[in-house]
């Protein structure tokens, strides 16, 4: 039988032992959502191939990278598509925790809309150490979310689930930099599929960690990379944010987000972007809206420019 879920990742070298045993940690929470789960590792780093034949995950390591030799978004979705038939693929961090409520919101969503995006929220947790998969993992590990773990602000996800007739195109981002799951958000309001945030349905852990992989250890947000993909999604104004996801669901039924006035008020700020398609008249709508972090991004974009010439 024709698995109904596959979930693909693109995890960074397992050289570094805090990420290994991160990394090791959320490949066997994947594996144990079942057989009707196709785990699949894409990607050519350090250590990936001893570790997908150890756990008995697919790896693809052919993927195309970028002129730094960060794998691309858009080789490892076709690389997934290419390689499972399954009808719902799932993209998540390789650093993510995933329990059976995972599968389950998938599998409601597929009976509901036939084209969709699911994503969400995250509960940051501190894990250093191998976990014990025994019987009673997953209640285990809610029992230490209560205690320890805290939910990270809405912005934009560590997990994306839709039909495999979707994202059929995606731009060459940078995997692992900014605005690359910000865009997929946009790119499905867009379209017009049903997006929904699930954080009342799906409890995801991230397993807190270092930028290290980065160079000089920066952050994600401050290197060429991202800059790149800003480019590549078409400007700032393009990233959206869970807070513009219109849907969530809940007991298996879709029930519209809640309604707030930072929800309204981002309605307004986005019109022009998501059903004008005016870059112009977005940059003048977050200007009106965020006038202080208009002037700051242009302060930004000058001393990158300036250092440049330098």
């Amino acid at each position: 039988m024709t698995p109904f879920l596959t979930l693909f990742t693109a995890p960074k070298p397992f050289t570094d032992p805090h990420i290994d045993v991160i990394q090791r940690n959320a490949l066997q929470s994947w594996k144990r959502l079942g057989s009707d789960v196709t785990v699949v590792m894409i990607g050519d780093e350090a250590g990936m191939a001893n570790v997908a034949a150890e756990l008995g995950v697919l790896h693809i390591w052919d993927v195309l990278c970028n002129e730094f030799g960060t794998p691309l978004v858009s080789s490892i979705f076709n690389k997934a598509r290419q390689c499972s038939p399954t009808p719902l693929l799932a993209y998540v961090n390789a650093d993510i925790l995933l329990m059976p409520d995972f599968l389950e919101a998938a599998r409601q969503m597929a009976a509901l809309a036939e084209r969709f995006l699911i994503v969400g929220q995250r509960w940051d947790l501190d894990m250093h150490d191998a976990m014990d998969f025994s019987d009673g993992w997953d209640e285990r590990l809610r029992a230490r979310i209560r205690a320890e773990g805290y939910l990270h602000p809405p912005a934009g996800s560590d997990y994306f689930i839709f039909p495999r007739d979707c994202f059929i195109e995606i731009p060459d981002f940078a995997i692992g930099r900014s605005m690359w799951d910000n865009w997929m958000i946009f790119h499905a309001l867009k379209q017009g599929w049903v997006t929904v945030d699930a954080s009342p349905t799906i409890q995801i852990v991230h397993m807190r960690h270092d930028y290290g992989h980065l160079p000089n250890g920066r952050n994600r947000n401050r290197v060429p990379e991202a800059l790149q993909n800003i480019r590549l999604a078409g400007g700032r104004r393009r990233s959206m944010y869970l807070i513009d996801v219109p849907w969530t669901i809940k007991d298996g039924q879709l029930r519209p987000s809640q309604w707030s006035w930072a929800r309204f008020k981002r309605s307004i700020e986005t019109f022009p972007v998501l059903k004008m398609d005016s870059n112009f008249l977005a940059e003048v709508s977050f200007a009106i809206c965020h006038p202080i972090n208009y002037i700051g991004e242009w302060q930004g974009r000058l001393m990158y420019k300036w250092r440049q010439i330098g």
